[in-house]
């Protein structure tokens, strides 16, 4: 397994900040990580327990010896000179429809170009959304995805934005195709998709809303709360059953009132759920965006929920059998003034967030690398690192040097690497949304303005921006 040395990094992920980092890969996994430069910026350990993942970040005061992280790298096969350029983890969406010009409910080659335009800006996991369709049609586009996932370890899955959305919060969803959550037709989609969704989106207060929920989460699905005229008490209710997300915040759900206070609301409240974002200013103002990310840190995920115009020219488009049309990248249903998805790139996203929305450089990168890692449970547990049996956890990157024994990174893009602990070796998998051992190795190295320079996933450089 070839291994690579990057060197000479500026280090931003969700534990803070390290100057003169260094990062050791061994094919698809990281390894070691140090830092050469006293006095790295490191987050303090937010505590034990899952709620770490998701604490406001801080910075530690006291600095690093000169030797803190290990000041001089280990060997490698390659190395890669990153000349104090900033470097993240791979960011990760958890709701695109495409891009390029191509939309993910077209063929096979629709799908490789959609992703490739994504994965210039940053974005090296995602799982790809579908609109409402009809059932066959749905179970043929998870049939292709599958197809693409036993090829390409970088998707993660499918997130089923439709069809069992309510009729008056449709958003750009055609309306002869949503259906009720019927037992028989969450498991047919189920069944069709099994192993490949991961997610999907469901009004709960449809009849059989919340049991379609108990149905997703015994299945191991994500359940998200959106296109839903779900009142708080609802949304209370579909979390207390599981649901666990809440699909593109304010769009297609009530809003904010003193005293209907609506989903939202009732999300903010509830540490186990996780906001979906588009921050494009567009869909959500800087402003408000900015409230929500305030109170509910480390719980917001920003998405794209972008459709084929991402990446390309104004123009006439379709979501589904829909018409679209986008005038000055603001894409809405032709005739109307209803906005139909996006078409924001995350590197995108991550400026506003940092230049508009008041997040710091650590908190923005969190939300597009370990929140949404979090959402899908493939983030690793605070003080492991990797999981069980490693010695890394989150803040230890400016410390005394963290490594994962000899023979990891046997695995795939999303697979399995080897961890040595003591004298047994176990077999785990990697973690994604940290520059941390045990964690697979997606990253994306930044210019001075946060647009893209380089991107690599499971340890391979991506096609240049």
């Amino acid at each position: 397994m070839t291994t690579t040395l990057f060197t000479d990094a500026h280090k931003v992920d969700a534990d803070g900040e390290v100057d003169g980092f260094w990062m050791l890969v061994d094919g698809d996994v990281i390894v070691a990580t140090g830092a050469s430069v006293p006095g790295s910026r490191a987050v303090a350990e937010a505590g034990g327990g899952a709620d770490a993942t998701r604490a406001s970040s801080t910075t530690s005061g006291a600095p690093d010896g000169p030797t803190a992280g290990g000041a001089v790298p280990p060997p490698a096969d390659v190395t890669v000179d990153l000349a104090g350029a900033t470097l993240t983890p791979g960011l990760i969406d958890l709701h695109t429809h495409g891009g390029g010009g191509h939309a993910f409910d077209g063929d096979a080659a629709d799908l490789d170009a959609g992703l490739a335009l994504h994965r210039r800006h940053g974005t090296t996991r995602s799982l790809l959304s579908l609109v409402a369709n009809p059932v066959p049609v749905l179970s043929r586009t998870l049939g292709l995805i599958g197809d693409l996932m036993a090829r390409d370890p970088l998707v993660l899955g499918a997130h089923l934005e439709g069809p069992f959305l309510a009729p008056d919060r449709r958003g750009a969803h055609a309306p002869h195709f949503l259906l009720e959550p019927e037992p028989a037709t969450v498991q047919a989609l189920l069944d069709a998709g099994d192993g490949i969704v991961r997610q999907v989106t469901i009004a709960p207060e449809l009849p059989g809303g919340l049991d379609a929920i108990d149905r997703l989460v015994t299945a191991g699905v994500v359940a998200a709360v959106g296109h839903t005229d779900a009142d708080f008490d609802t949304a209370r209710a579909a979390f207390d059953r599981g649901a666990t997300l809440v699909t593109h915040a304010f769009n297609a759900m009530n809003g904010i009132h003193h005293r209907d206070p609506g989903p939202l609301v009732a999300a903010v409240g509830d540490e186990r759920v996780t906001i979906e974002l588009i921050l494009d200013g567009v869909h959500v103002h800087p402003g408000v965006a900015s409230l929500v990310l305030r109170s509910a840190p480390r719980r917001v995920a920003l998405i794209t929920d972008a459709m084929a115009a991402a990446g390309a020219s104004d123009g006439d488009y379709r979501i589904g059998e829909l018409a679209v049309t986008v005038d000055h990248g603001v894409a809405v249903l032709t005739g109307t003034s209803t906005i139909a998805g996006s078409t924001l790139t995350q590197d995108a996203a991550l400026r506003i967030a940092i230049a508009h929305a008041g997040l710091s450089p650590v908190d923005a990168v969190a939300a597009l690398t370990l929140v949404p890692a979090h959402v899908l449970g493939l983030d690793a547990a605070p003080g492991t690192g990797a999981g069980p049996g490693t010695e890394a956890g989150p803040g230890t990157e400016a410390g005394p040097g963290t490594a994962i024994g000899s023979g990891t990174g046997t695995g795939t893009g999303t697979g399995t690497g080897r961890i040595a602990t003591g004298t047994a070796a176990v077999t785990t998998p990697p973690s994604f949304g940290r520059l941390a051992p045990g964690h697979v190795a997606d990253a994306v190295a930044w210019h001075a303005d946060w647009t893209v320079a380089r991107v690599w996933a499971a340890g391979r450089e991506l096609p240049r921006p």
